[in-house]
């Protein structure tokens, strides 16, 4: 059995001009005729058909008002003489028309889509552009709320609204150059160019206007960009040839310290409201360098067939998706305790360990290490000192010391030593994590004031 048929026509993005003469015959002949909305300039010419322009103002939202078009318009295809309904949308039947991608859903019509010029055909003959040279990406502007994300050039759609400017404004980058087309090839266009932040002060933004955004460097390219670099310094530089996991392994930890070195001193600045360009550039330098020891193993693992940065992007994404079922789920929690003591339960279950011990890098300062312990003694319901009483163990641990009457030199020194020591680091440490201090931290920073301290010294020429 044939099915009824909803041929869909396309009025253009401008005056009747734009309109193919087959779809204005269809239009005038055809018994059942539909026309989604006047609000267009092609509109007028066709006063004598029905359209769903009532239906916007009773519809509770677009997609609502959509399905209930889709509907109709299957209902009159089954009822019309011929078997079809003609239906005309703005611009082309297959560009942006949410109500041809509803109908394809169906399976009690067929649907037929009319050539028509789209708004992609006329922006580009405005700004003498080949979409497919310029691998032109189309856009929804109200698809998403997530930032915009490159390579451009990106043609954005549904910008009706000085409103929707706004949020498209918000998906961007202050500074970035957009290009506003409103009513392109009529009477009364106008091309603009506005950087992001002054979208909203467009408000003649109606059906008719559109946005060209040329660059957008985003995550995605950058990291592609970098993925390439990585390949051709394999490809062409003799040293990147010769790498292996193995040797790369002292870089990372290289790469990791100084990394925490620039961090370190940027909060600080930070924190003082003394940050300068040199710090910032400084940190991301070195963030930098961090990521492309990550970049340079992803090669690696996928010269060798195992893996590659994308797989480490998706499982990192993934992981911690799970990780996050107050984000993801529908699981609520009290605050940040709540989610860490989550965390390490999640973590534990997930890699089927034994204990929360597991998994932990016995490589790692002893500071860090120790600290580390104490947070994991405490989801075990270890119970620790409070701050007052590791004070008190602190006093007397280091009241039970026993000091010879010479230092020691670096020869002699080491870690079997009486066990006071031990009591001493221990309560300091227990001390520290109940106030919420990190001594290894801390102690970086006095390492930091006692290294400008012997520069000084020796600027005065040991005085």
């Amino acid at each position: 059995m044939t099915r009824p048929i909803v041929r869909v026509v396309g009025l253009g993005p401008g005056d009747v001009e734009h309109v193919t003469t087959r779809t204005i015959a269809l239009l005038n002949e055809s018994p059942v005729v539909r026309l989604r909305t006047r609000v267009h300039p092609a509109a007028g010419a066709f006063e004598h058909l029905t359209s769903y322009d009532d239906w916007y103002d009773r519809a509770e939202s677009f997609e609502a008002l959509y399905a209930a078009i889709a509907n109709d318009l299957a209902a009159l295809a089954a009822s019309s003489p011929n078997g079809e309904v003609v239906y005309a949308v703005p611009g082309s039947p297959v560009v942006a028309e949410r109500t041809v991608e509803l109908l394809r859903e169906r399976s009690d019509v067929s649907v037929v889509c009319e050539p028509a010029v789209s708004v992609i055909d006329v922006v580009c003959a405005a700004l003498g552009r080949d979409p497919m040279s310029e691998q032109l990406r189309v856009v929804d502007a109200l698809a998403s709320s997530e930032p915009l994300r490159g390579p451009g050039p990106l043609l954005v759609l549904q910008t009706y609204a000085p409103e929707v400017l706004a949020t498209v404004a918000d998906r961007l980058p202050p500074s970035t150059e957009v290009i506003v087309l409103h009513h392109v090839g009529l009477a009364d266009e106008v091309i603009k160019v506005l950087s992001a932040s002054e979208l909203a002060t467009f408000e003649n933004a109606d059906h008719l206007t559109s946005l060209w955004i040329d660059g957008l460097r985003t995550a995605g390219e950058a990291t592609d960009d970098l993925v390439d670099f990585m390949r051709r310094l394999r490809r062409e530089c003799p040293w990147d040839q010769e790498q292996t996991h193995a040797s790369l392994t002292r870089h990372l930890l290289e790469e990791a310290y100084e990394t925490l070195d620039a961090l370190e001193t940027f909060a600080r600045l930070e924190e003082g409201d003394q940050l300068s360009d040199e710090a910032i550039d400084h940190v991301q330098e070195e963030l930098g360098d961090l990521l492309f020891q990550i970049i340079f193993h992803a090669e690696l693992g996928d010269e060798e067939g195992l893996f590659n940065f994308a797989t480490i992007a998706d499982a990192v994404r993934d992981k911690l998706t799970g990780r996050h079922p107050h984000v993801f789920g529908d699981v609520r929690v009290s605050g940040a305790n709540e989610v860490a003591t989550r965390w390490e339960v999640l973590k534990r279950d997930e890699k089927g360990r034994d204990s929360v011990t597991d998994g932990i890098a016995w490589q790692l300062p002893a500071l860090s290490l120790y600290t580390k312990l104490l947070g994991k003694a405490a989801l075990v319901d270890l119970t620790r000192d409070d701050g007052e009483l590791a004070r008190g163990r602190v006093i007397g641990a280091l009241g039970a010391l026993n000091f010879a009457s010479d230092p020691a030199s670096d020869g002699s020194s080491s870690s079997d030593v009486d066990a006071a020591w031990g009591d001493v680091l221990s309560a300091l440490l227990d001390a520290a994590r109940w106030s919420g201090v990190d001594l290894e931290g801390v102690l970086r920073e006095r390492a930091r004031l006692l290294a400008n301290d012997i520069r000084e010294r020796e600027d005065r020429g040991f005085e």
